[in-house]
């Protein structure tokens, strides 16, 4: 199978372990969050922050390893990168907001959550086109 994503289609083809540092990182910051909430900061608002965190951490690295064994790899690191973006904002957010009892940034919550739906979808999408392109 061809990797159809070249260094000439910008970074983010080019450099899909960015995107797997951003998830270890991101995993990292959801089990902090975990702790946080049990220990320092009783929410379950940041309980669930946690868990989006850790749990769009390793579905980015899944998305990665599907990447490198796929035609469209770009897609996929693409969609592991939206996935990252949303739950970083709405984890980043909530953390925020539980933390510094300040609610400025409230509308990036949403923005986070539907990032995280859209890369989902977009997850679908990929899946059956490339059913589809093999049925």
């Amino acid at each position: 199978m061809t990797d159809s994503c070249d260094t000439t289609k910008g970074a983010l083809c080019g450099a899909p372990f960015l995107i797997l540092a951003w998830a270890g990182l991101a995993g990292a910051a959801g089990v902090a969050l975990a702790a946080a909430a049990s220990h320092k900061y009783p929410s379950a608002s940041l309980a669930t922050a946690a868990t989006m965190l850790t749990l769009h951490a390793a579905g980015a690295v899944a998305l990665i390893a599907v990447a490198s064994r796929t035609a469209r790899s770009c897609l996929w690191q693409a969609v592991a990168a939206l996935m990252l973006a949303g739950a970083s904002i709405f984890s980043g957010q909530i953390a925020y907001h539980t933390i510094f009892d300040d609610a400025s940034f409230q509308m990036l919550t949403p923005i986070g959550g539907t990032l995280m739906i859209v890369s989902w979808l977009v997850v679908t999408l990929l899946a059956l086109a490339g059913a589809w392109r093999r049925g």
